[in-house]
């Protein structure tokens, strides 16, 4: 089954709060390498004028990865996972994300570009914060490439 071009325009419902940890926050800055002491450094981190560690900005993909599970679990999607590189990723900030944060998104299917029989699906998850206000816009580019033998999944 090819990827269903009826995705596009497809809101998924808002994730159930996650609430962002220190130590989550300090355990993803040492994974990537982020060594700016508000990341894991509380005090340095309200010097800097925040209200806890500050989380790196590809943290946002932690809360992202809930939405994308909603659309790879959609039953008419035609995404084969075995098939499915994660391509492209952005973000757009309106604030940090610091610990003690409870964000939800919400992703929306915003395109669907075929290449050489291969599917580019864009999607923007919008996370907010408890009082629903814009945190980030994480979108994502997922590459599902072609069944090389044109078999049905």
């Amino acid at each position: 089954m090819p990827v269903n071009s009826e995705l596009v325009g497809r809101e998924f419902p808002p994730t159930a709060p996650y609430l962002v940890g220190r130590e989550k926050v300090r355990e993803f800055a040492r994974a990537v390498f982020a060594d700016a002491p508000q990341h894991t450094d509380e005090i340095a981190a309200r010097a800097a004028g925040f209200a806890d560690v500050v989380a790196p900005p590809t943290f946002a993909m932690v809360i992202q990865d809930h939405t994308l599970q909603q659309l790879l679990a959609e039953p008419d999607s035609g995404i084969v996972l075995a098939r499915t590189i994660h391509a492209e990723q952005r973000f757009t900030y309106s604030r940090p994300i610091v610990a003690g944060d409870a964000l939800s998104a919400q992703l929306k299917v915003t395109g669907i570009r075929m290449m050489a029989g291969n599917a580019l699906i864009t999607s923007d998850a919008e996370i907010t914060d408890a009082e629903g206000a814009h945190v980030v816009t994480a979108t994502s580019v997922l590459l599902v490439g072609s069944d090389p033998e044109g078999e049905a999944e």
